[in-house]
């Protein structure tokens, strides 16, 4: 046998000299899937990404400004949530309604979208500021109850809950989601609740058991058109996976009011725009809302448009013309937006009366 000596030589005492990396050209390439999309041969310094970054040069138009939170109540509802340890999708999520809704917007009453199942995502859709993990903390046996006890003491007739996605549990938290539902609905058999879920990685049974935990209006978001689902989506999500939810929801319980929500500005047109209000509307989804894609951060997706009042408001007429019993469309309309819940109630109550 023949051993070979391989000699290795000390480490320099200085680090070897190298001469400075010349630039190259970056060059922008989508993927097959992106190829609709334009690519831009001269991107801002501040672009990480063909389809992430931020645009120094681009201003927010004046109708997406709004005055930072304050108020009495404001600070009211901020101390109860801290004090029960309850996550909410307004401050996670950034919403720029916060101040709204947790001022009670022109009614007095403030309203806030708990978010239950922990305030960690298992998923990375780019559009998100929730963080994410693969293996997030257990949810909190006490979240259910003290979510109920929060919204009692609140005095509201009409609650929005929602969660993270929770890949990592079994049923995707639908148990955990419906207990919260039933300890509610204990504690204030009158209140109405609405509850915007994730997919349930498509779990049909996960759905069916959140609809009968007593909840009145299901909502899931299909978020974005058929063509930009992979870029704007985590890949366990998908276009036909929403459908199949909400389509499955508003079968499992004769009456069920289902929602559903488009973000716009990421680069969708008109037509598609169309075709997946059609989409909703052949599973006969009530309602709808639109509202603009805003950045949370220079890594998220880029905003491709500021779309303009005037053009929600036609998105609002279109989408009523096509029959949905109610479109919230505007600049700052999000899926769990105040401005519909008394028309939601009414809504609920009067098919209440026909089942």
């Amino acid at each position: 046998m023949v051993h070979r000596c391989i000699y290795k030589a000390p480490p320099p005492p200085f680090p070897a000299f190298k001469p400075p990396h010349k630039p190259k050209t970056l060059i922008y390439v989508a993927a097959r899937f992106e190829s609709s999309l334009e690519l831009e041969p001269n991107p801002p310094s501040l672009r990480l990404g063909p389809h992430t970054g931020r645009d120094p040069t681009v201003k927010k138009p004046e109708w997406l400004r709004q005055k930072a939170p304050q108020g009495e109540k404001y600070e009211e509802v901020k101390e109860s949530l801290s004090r029960l340890k309850l996550n909410t999708v307004c401050e996670e999520a950034q919403c720029p309604n916060i101040g709204e809704c947790w001022n009670g917007g022109g009614d007095g009453i403030a309203t806030a979208t708990i978010m239950v199942l922990g305030d960690t995502c298992t998923r990375g859709c780019r559009f998100c500021a929730v963080k994410t993990s693969r293996n997030p903390a257990p949810p909190d046996p006490m979240e259910p109850y003290n979510t109920a006890e929060a919204v009692a003491s609140w005095g509201v007739d009409y609650i929005v809950l929602t969660s993270v996605d929770r890949d990592d549990l079994p049923d995707g938290g639908s148990g955990h989601f419906a207990e919260t539902v039933k300890a509610m609905k204990r504690l204030k058999p009158d209140i109405m609740v609405e509850c915007l879920t994730s997919d349930f990685r498509g779990d049909l049974a996960a759905v069916s058991t959140l609809m009968h935990s007593g909840l009145d209006v299901f909502a899931h978001n299909i978020e974005t058109v058929k063509r930009l689902q992979r870029i704007v989506r985590d890949p366990r999500a998908g276009y036909d996976q929403s459908l199949s939810v909400l389509k499955h929801a508003k079968l499992s319980k004769e009456g069920m009011v289902t929602k559903s929500s488009i973000m716009l500005g990421l680069g969708e047109t008109n037509d598609e725009l169309k075709e997946t209000m059609a989409d909703l509307r052949a599973i006969d989804v009530d309602i709808l809302t639109l509202g603009q894609y805003l950045q949370p951060t220079p890594l998220h997706l880029t905003v491709k448009e500021f779309v303009s009042p005037e053009k929600f408001a036609f998105w609002k007429d279109y989408g009523e013309s096509i029959g949905f019993r109610y479109i919230a469309s505007g600049p700052l309309v999000r899926s769990s937006y105040r401005a519909g819940e008394l028309f939601v109630q009414t809504m609920v109550k009067e098919r209440a009366k026909h089942t």
